[in-house]
């Protein structure tokens, strides 16, 4: 089985998995090594190599589906826990693992699919695995539904086995059609073949259609046709319902059995080998039954087959010493068992933390663990068992699948999600792991900071918004790196970005990103540069309406605040001319004076040096707002005068 073949591969680099691989260094509970490879393995030896590689199925683009649907159905799980309660809520426990094993289908389907379009061999080859594995998946998952979570009782058990023995086990729908779709089917070389299929799985009906083939075709067989239908057909078998007890069922069964002795004792088959043949599988003769092993294949395909001609009122804790007697007596020592034998006969022995284990080993990701250990708790089975470190078994697997997650760079979405299902330690993983998150774009980084805002990560917040702030301001983006940098509420940054736009304002005459600058509202008290840059956009929102009074008193209480830097004073001096230039007096004395004084602190606080080394355009500035300042305030006096004098 490919499954087999694949453990086998495996287990070179399977103690790998009891590492911390993919756990953030220094936080968190440690890897449960005991748990996971048993005491003793996990110890590093000198001898030994540990081969550490990163869980490479969630790049699988077929698994996709796998890890998407199973992550809405995982959700809904978690949000029912308070809706349903008794029966109603093993009802939807058990609907609950049908969805998980449909999609474990669906995914093995679309597997198929790719499988058998793939020309490159050795894409057809890990195509191929993958179906094996999920197969075996599937077929763990409906025997741990059958026996933990529908948890079916003796009658009802041995129903259950049986469908699951049907769809897993072995399919004989192509070898029905070969032999139903030839001229005369009784003569087929598989006629019998298929007929034994039935009955080894139980299935009657179609067993005695194909009897009626025989007797249509042989004559003499006719009588010997009529008594095994009969037989068949008056079988009894466990009610799904409470129609009879099991005492009931055993008494009929035990008649029955009685009336199949009786005939094989008086020769009624001895001329059809192959009649005689089903009549003693009918009686649960473990011979009879075991000389089909190659259509039956495998051991536990031998053990339901054994339990319904032998046992059919099987009790759940009955299973263990069946299973066990029919594997050895199926391997006969000519085998040993393979990882999947040894998982299986852990859930008939209902060792839970075993099955949990060998699978753990066994399987290549953390997907199916996790989320059968997440439903098994779900249904109160698991409560009782704490790993070493303090955290439980649920908890600890649904974490490293989701540290797995992160490292796709969109599946670890999913993986948010069941950190915030892991109470003890799952916010202190998802801090971790979503910071080292690369945010490649704007998107992206607003996707993780809408994540960590919901879940008020505040130094998680500051963190993201100061890396997009500083990429921003690298690639000299000021409006969207102003934009992090306020998210962030950094006001030595949102300083730092506020004095390049102004630098960029005095090279280029004009203010880029002014929708950002013109909507900063309350934000723009972050710090004192950016209400500067706030406010000095705002005086040439005045300007531009022609609202002068308004703009001359905005410019006047930057410099006599103290708002504005120093550097920028003569900027502003010079913003102020137009305005003294103006055919109305727009400047009071008294705003003049305040003026004059600014402009006489800007050149007395600079040294001679300083004043040498001024260029002509600068000593030109200075000049030319004395003079404008004189005659602004020569007219104001005169307007003043007059208005004094009237």
């Amino acid at each position: 089985m490919g499954f087999q073949y694949h453990c086998r591969n495996y287990t070179c680099s399977k103690k790998a998995k009891t590492w911390q691989c993919g756990r953030p260094a220094g936080r968190g509970p440690p890897a449960p090594t005991r748990f996971l490879a048993g005491a003793g393995e996990g110890r590093p030896s000198s001898s030994c190599v540990f081969v550490v590689r990163k869980d490479q199925d969630i790049y699988v683009q077929t698994l996709r589906k796998l890890f998407n649907e199973s992550h809405g159905i995982f959700i809904g799980l978690q949000r029912s826990e308070e809706e349903f309660a008794g029966k109603s809520r093993k009802t939807q426990l058990v609907q609950v693992s049908k969805n998980y094993r449909s999609v474990i289908r669906a995914c093995m389907e679309d597997m198929h699919q790719a499988a058998v379009s793939a020309r490159d061999p050795a894409l057809h080859s890990q195509y191929s695995t993958q179906v094996s594995i999920l197969s075996a998946m599937e077929l763990i998952w409906n025997l741990c539904e059958i026996l933990f979570v529908e948890a079916a009782v003796a009658g009802p058990l041995l129903l259950r086995l049986l469908d699951w023995v049907r769809l897993h086990v072995c399919d004989v729908d192509n070898m029905v059609r070969e032999v139903l779709s030839s001229e005369n089917p009784s003569k087929h070389e598989l006629f019998w073949n298929v007929v034994d299929v039935f009955v080894l799985q139980g299935r009657m009906d179609e067993a005695r259609h194909l009897l009626s083939k025989e007797a249509s075709a042989n004559p003499t067989s006719v009588n010997m046709c009529r008594i095994l239908d009969d037989l068949m057909k008056k079988m009894p078998v466990p009610s799904l319902g409470n129609t009879q007890t099991l005492t009931e069922m055993e008494l009929k069964w035990q008649h029955w059995h009685e009336e199949c002795q009786r005939y094989l004792q008086d020769g009624t088959f001895a001329s059809n080998s192959h009649m005689e043949s089903i009549c003693k599988i009918l009686l649960g003769d473990e011979n009879a039954i075991l000389e089909k092993k190659e259509l039956m294949t495998t051991w536990y395909h031998f053990l339901v087959t054994r339990l319904l001609y032998s046992h059919p009122t099987v009790k759940p804790m009955e299973l263990r010493f069946y299973a066990q007697s029919s594997m050895d007596l199926f391997l006969g020592g000519e085998s040993s068992p393979e990882p999947l034998d040894t998982i299986l006969m852990a859930a008939f022995e209902f060792e839970m933390h075993q099955v949990i284990k060998e699978c753990s080993i066994a399987l290549s990701n953390w997907w199916f663990v996790a989320h059968l250990t997440d439903l098994l708790d779900h249904c109160k089975l698991l409560q009782s068992h704490n790993l070493y470190f303090g955290s439980n078994m649920r908890e600890f697997l649904l974490l490293e699948y989701a540290s797995g997650l992160f490292s796709h760079y969109s599946l670890w979405q999913l993986g948010v999600d069941y950190f915030d299902h892991c109470p003890e330690y799952g916010r202190v993983y998802l801090e971790l792991h979503i910071e080292r998150i690369p945010l490649n774009t704007e998107q992206k980084a607003l996707k993780v900071l809408r994540i960590c805002e919901q879940r008020q990560m505040h130094e998680q917040v500051r963190s993201i918004c100061k890396i997009m702030a500083m990429k921003a301001l690298r690639n000299n983006r000021l409006g969207s790196a102003l934009s992090w940098s306020i998210r962030a509420k950094d006001a030595a940054f949102a300083t730092l970005i506020s004095d390049r736009f102004l630098k960029d304002y005095c090279e280029k005459g004009c203010f880029s990103d002014l929708d950002l600058i013109d909507n900063l509202g309350p934000s723009m008290l972050l710090s004192d540069r950016l209400t500067f840059l706030g406010k000095y956009r705002e005086f040439h929102r005045l300007y531009g309406e022609k609202r002068f009074s308004e703009a001359a008193k905005l410019l006047l209480m930057l410099m006599t605040a103290h708002i504005a830097p120093c550097s920028f004073w003569m900027t502003l001096l010079t913003d102020a001319l137009p305005l003294l230039e103006q055919k109305e007096v727009i400047f009071s004395a008294e705003q003049t004076y305040e003026l004059m004084r600014c402009l006489e602190d800007l050149t007395a606080g600079k040294s001679d040096k300083q004043k040498f080394q001024d260029d002509d355009v600068e000593t030109m500035k200075v000049e030319m707002l004395r003079l404008a300042l004189a005659r602004n305030l020569a007219r104001v006096i005169v307007k003043e005068g007059t208005l004094e004098g009237s």
